[in-house]
């Protein structure tokens, strides 16, 4: 009874815990937009947070009683109750300031600080006072973070598929309340158990093993910094250049949690030492994939990287719990694994964005997991296998000068024999997990110092010879401007997407989404002559494409998110778009909603909405609240047009229910392309248009090319409540 008491409050405590960010992302993300510092601000209070609560768990640990301290956390959790259900307080909010950190961290302090901090020390403390009770297995109480994670698992996939599509999001703050009333309840009942329980008596192993010490604390550290690295690294490099899928984060966070699961499972299905001999023979070869920027066939490809991932996560985290101390030390055990997550998630999205030009923190975790895995050899490396490194090394070095007096090209081809053959001879190192890291570590360091590595695998017009020429990083993502072989295309790239291009044989011309003869030169040449609309908001920037539509006398507006993407557009020895424009250019950085909420009234009579493509769909500038914005900033016979070209959402439908709730005339145009106009650069896209009345949008229809949005039973998403399941397709 005790057994599945303890269990049941976990699993609660843990699946809460992961419902909290999800629910109070959404509540901020319309008042403080999605810039980086908001991101930023939100990781590091969280994690703030999270240590805080670790650090309480083992303080009390240190100095109370089991039932004392299970009394004094009962008091916690009940204190904090006063501060449910979650709310924005009204005078929360980023409007009218620059910097939005310090508002951000006193809006969430005090909307969710109380809970999170003591929902976060549930998991230890749990443990803690299982150890106090006369269960049979109170002495290693380590098999209930399994549970723990199980609940995390079950809430991670809750959210997305279930509450988000099902509940608003004050329904969604009710659910968590009920079940933070319902967690009290049982913490209530695991008190009293404690109380009347007596001690288990400390084991004479654990006796012998004596007091921590810090290589332990530095090993647990680096093995749950690793996996916490990789979780972050893969998803990046999935999202970004295999697949951008919406909610694949999903897939490798939901790998991350079961790791955890089978790792402190009370019978595990595989030792670490059966993991690390496995490892390599996955890793390996994914170093090398990586370095081939290949990227198809996509589900293939993906897989491995996901197999390679949970696999050295699943490694990393069963060294763990190998590892881990006597129940006395259990608190701090927590602790430790807590900074190492902290770690490895702020080494991702804080320092290798201002350390890296690309994703260069994917394989470097690949690397450190390997050189954690338990050694296999009893005996030292002899002397012809520490030159069998030294040599891999060297191998490659002289193998790249050589292919490039020859004249090999950079390429699949020059990778495979640089960089693939020392590759494998490392696996004769693999006894050797230091060893062996360090010759893959330095293969790795000499392709990329060297550029061996091959680019992404994409078209520029009718070229498929196309080399990066330059590679800026930003918080949003890698941005490489590409080149094709002759020199006519150059394309700004993110991942294995073009996000603009212009033909420096006719560089007027805008190419890809905004080509003339597509739906945004059909706009333009509508809305021209007496139709012309003088005041622009352009709200995404990519290389600044319809910037060559602008005519004398015209003001656009540019509002972009990204400082790199503004940099990038305005270098004109890449593109031109933005000198040669001919109308007058201001540009706004920033949230767009929030940015173009500080506009006047009125200011805009054409408003272009260029901002969902790939899966980094904004869903905050979809919502009906921020279409009434619009409207506020649009003068009397304005128009909005949207630029929803998708390969996995259907945002039609979403617009559609905008449109009739808000009494608006919306059109379509589904524009598709000739092999002709591909090769010349031209891309296939979806645009709708929207007006107050039928007469705004009348020069539209002259063309014949746009159409009524077909009409589905689909809710309009606002601000508390979206869908995005619910518009979920796979064609490619």
């Amino acid at each position: 009874m005790q057994r599945a008491l303890f269990t049941l409050t976990i699993f609660l405590n843990s699946a809460l815990l992961f419902l909290v960010q999800p629910l109070v992302a959404r509540l901020i993300l319309p008042v403080f937009g999605g810039s980086p510092a908001v991101w930023t601000a939100s990781m590091v209070f969280f994690q703030t947070f999270l240590l805080l609560g670790y650090g309480y768990a083992h303080l009390t640990t240190r100095f109370l009683t089991p039932r004392v301290q299970a009394w004094l956390h009962v008091g916690v959790l009940g204190v904090a109750v006063l501060t449910l259900p979650f709310a924005l307080p009204k005078w929360g909010g980023a409007l009218g300031s620059s910097d939005p950190t310090p508002m951000l961290l006193l809006t969430l302090s005090a909307m969710v600080g109380a809970t999170f901090f003591a929902v976060s020390a549930g998991a230890p403390l749990i443990q803690r006072w299982f150890s106090a009770t006369d269960d049979k297995d109170a002495s290693d109480p380590y098999f209930l973070y399994s549970a723990s994670n199980i609940g995390s698992l079950l809430a991670l996939l809750a959210y997305p598929f279930l509450l988000e599509p099902l509940l608003r999001l004050r329904d969604q703050a009710g659910v968590w309340t009920a079940g933070y009333g319902l967690l009290l309840t049982l913490m209530v009942i695991c008190a009293l158990t404690v109380k009347r329980a007596a001690p288990v008596a400390i084991s004479e192993a654990a006796v012998a093993a004596g007091p921590v010490v810090w290589r332990q604390r530095v090993m647990w550290i680096a093995l749950a910094a690793v996996p916490s690295s990789l979780l972050l690294g893969v998803t990046s490099f999935l999202t970004s250049n295999i697949a951008p899928i919406p909610l694949l984060w999903v897939v490798p966070l939901s790998l991350y949690l079961l790791t955890y699961i089978l790792a402190f499972a009370r019978k595990p299905l595989l030792s670490a030492t059966v993991l690390g001999r496995m490892a390599p023979l996955l890793a390996t070869p994914l170093v090398l994939v990586i370095l081939l920027a290949a990227d198809k066939p996509i589900f293939a490809i993906g897989g491995f990287h996901l197999a390679t991932f949970f696999l050295l996560a699943w490694m990393c985290h069963r060294r763990l719990v190998e590892a881990r101390p006597d129940s006395r030390h259990l608190t701090e055990f927590y602790l430790w694994i807590s900074v190492g997550g902290v770690v490895g998630g702020l080494f991702n999205a804080v320092a290798a964005p201002l350390l890296f030009s690309k994703l260069y923190e994917y394989p470097m975790a690949v690397v450190l997991a390997i050189m954690l895995r338990p050694r296999i050899a009893n005996e030292a490396p002899q002397a012809w296998q520490k030159g069998l490194a030294v040599g891999t090394l060297a191998f490659t070095l002289l193998g790249v000068m050589l292919a490039q007096q020859v004249g090999m090209g950079q390429g699949t081809l020059r990778t495979l024999l640089t960089i693939g053959i020392p590759l494998m001879l490392t696996m004769v190192l693999m006894d050797w997990p230091v060893l062996s890291g360090f010759a893959i570590g330095g293969i790795v360091f000499v392709a990329t110092l060297l550029g061996v590595s091959s680019d992404a695998p994409i078209t520029l017009g009718a070229s498929s010879d196309v080399r990066v020429i330059r590679s800026k990083r930003s918080f949003f993502g890698v941005h490489s401007v590409a080149r094709s072989s002759d020199g006519r295309f150059y394309g700004l790239v993110h991942g294995n997407t073009i996000h603009g291009m212009q033909d420096r044989r006719n560089p007027g011309r805008p190419l890809t989404y905004y080509h003339p003869s597509g739906p945004v030169g059909d706009l333009f040449k509508a809305y021209s002559g007496p139709e012309r609309r003088d005041n622009i908001a352009l709200v995404g920037l990519g290389v600044g494409s319809i910037a060559a539509y602008g005519e004398p006398g015209q003001r656009m507006t540019y509002f972009e998110i990204d400082p790199m993407v503004l940099q990038i557009a305005s270098d004109p020895t890449l593109f031109t778009f933005l000198r040669d424009s001919k109308a007058k250019l201001d540009f706004v950085m920033g949230d767009a909603r929030l940015t173009l909420a500080k506009q006047a009234d009125n200011a805009f009579d054409l408003i272009v909405l260029d901002a969902f493509s790939s899966d980094a769909i904004p869903i905050h500038l979809l919502t009906l609240e921020a279409f009434r914005t619009y409207l506020e900033k649009l003068q009397p016979r304005g128009v909005i047009a949207i630029h929803i070209s998708n390969r996995y959402l259907n945002l039609q439908p979403v617009l559609k229910a905008v449109s009739k709730d808000l009494r608006l005339q919306a059109v379509l145009f589904e524009d598709g392309i000739t092999q002709e106009e591909a090769a010349e650069g031209k891309t296939a896209s979806i645009w709708v248009a929207m007006g107050r009345t039928e007469a705004d949008i009348a020069p539209l229809l002259r063309s014949h090319n746009w159409s009524e949005l077909y009409d589905e039973p689909v809710r309009a998403w606002t601000d508390d409540y979206s869908n995005v399941l619910g518009v979920f397709q796979m064609d490619d």
